[in-house]
């Protein structure tokens, strides 16, 4: 039987990939082994995680966190260059923009197995932003790409894929499919709401951790700033990551904003259900709001789903705390169906029909 070996590294990616998953085990029609390489440590992805998301569970669990980029992704190479050696898979399928995703890309490239992309084409076009180049390289190893918007598709065909070895796809955005899946869920396992005492529509969800904002103290209190005006009328949800209460201890600055631990998927989920509206600076996020059917202020001077921006459920706002307050207002009063298709359907089916071809199924 053929063989791909997934390679994941973070909890969005676990998600995202139980959705392919799913359609491999009904199939049966090649096999998939998954490296959890570790990069993001979370304590939430225990044996439970696995068992109450429906993903099944690695087979290898490399352990590697909490190093510089340069020694997280050498050691990945390693040891997944000599999983690769042990199992012998058809293709490695790689999610993303992670340093996982790199390894992953490089060790099957450098032993002559096909790479396959899902999530490629996506560009922000800030080369400091080390997700950017992890996609760059990638892409332009990778034997397959899976773009989940038109827009990754024009970006390669700028930067010449057409005229490359390299065959790209439109498939839609995986996501998307993972979002519904779980949020039929939520009602049986999220107590997020309940323990916080929140009702629906009467809050504002807020997630800020990107080092340009969190290790800058300006930018940083110019965003807290906004969301205390912001919390004047509504009131802020703030899951609050490590660096960012790390950072605004050492600069001490204080906040209105309702700051609660770090949360599971499935209470995330039941955050943007209920929430009135999102301010992030995290990219997956920005997504997940419009699945939701929720405006989102971005917290960052660029995105990658720009179709957000285009189609006017999102602003670009960066630090800026006029931009901030002015995008909350303006989204506050607006209404919309959210019906616009702008990542697909069917996209876990497309997207295992590709994976079949790549592999000669």
């Amino acid at each position: 039987m053929k063989k791909i070996l997934s390679i994941l590294g973070a909890r969005p990616q676990f998600v995202k990939a139980a959705v392919l998953s799913r359609i491999i085990t009904e199939k049966q029609e090649f096999e998939e082994v998954i490296v959890h390489t570790g990069q993001h440590y979370d304590a939430n992805m225990s044996a439970v995680f696995f068992e109450d998301m429906q993903i099944p569970k690695p087979k290898y669990n490399l352990n590697i966190n909490g190093l510089s980029h340069g020694a997280m992704t050498g050691q990945m190479l390693e040891k997944i260059e000599a999983i690769l050696q042990v199992e012998n898979p058809d293709a490695v399928v790689v999610y993303g923009d992670t340093n996982s995703t790199l390894a992953g890309a490089l060790a099957a490239k450098k032993l002559h197995i096909k790479v396959i992309h899902i999530e490629a084409g996506l560009r922000s076009f800030n080369m400091k932003m080390p997700e950017e180049i992890n996609r760059i390289i990638t892409d332009r190893i990778a034997d397959l790409l899976l773009c989940p918007t038109q827009k990754a598709m024009d970006n390669l065909k700028k930067e010449g894929f057409e005229r490359m070895d390299i065959n790209y796809v439109l498939t839609g955005d995986i996501m998307k499919e993972a979002v519904a899946f779980y949020s039929t869920m939520v009602a049986k396992k999220a107590t997020v709401l309940q323990q916080n005492q929140l009702a629906s529509g009467d809050f504002v969800l807020a997630t800020i951790h990107r080092p340009e904002n969190t290790d800058t103290v300006g930018n940083l209190k110019n965003i807290f700033k906004a969301l205390d005006e912001i919390s004047k009328s509504c009131q802020v949800i703030l899951p609050i990551h490590p660096r960012t209460k790390i950072c605004l201890e050492k600069h001490q600055i204080k906040t209105q904003v309702i700051m609660i631990d770090p949360v599971g998927y499935f209470d995330m989920l039941a955050l943007l259900q209920n929430c009135m509206m999102v301010v992030t600076d995290s990219g997956g996020l920005q997504k997940e709001a419009f699945f939701n059917k929720k405006f989102c202020v971005i917290a960052r001077e660029e995105t990658e789903w720009v179709e957000l921006v285009e189609n006017d459920f999102a602003k670009i706002v960066g630090s800026d705390f006029q931009k901030i307050i002015k995008a909350y207002a303006y989204f506050k009063d607006k209404e919309s169906s959210f019906q616009v298709p702008l990542y697909g359907d069917a996209v876990g089916k497309t997207i295992y029909a590709e994976i079949l071809k790549a592999i000669g199924c």
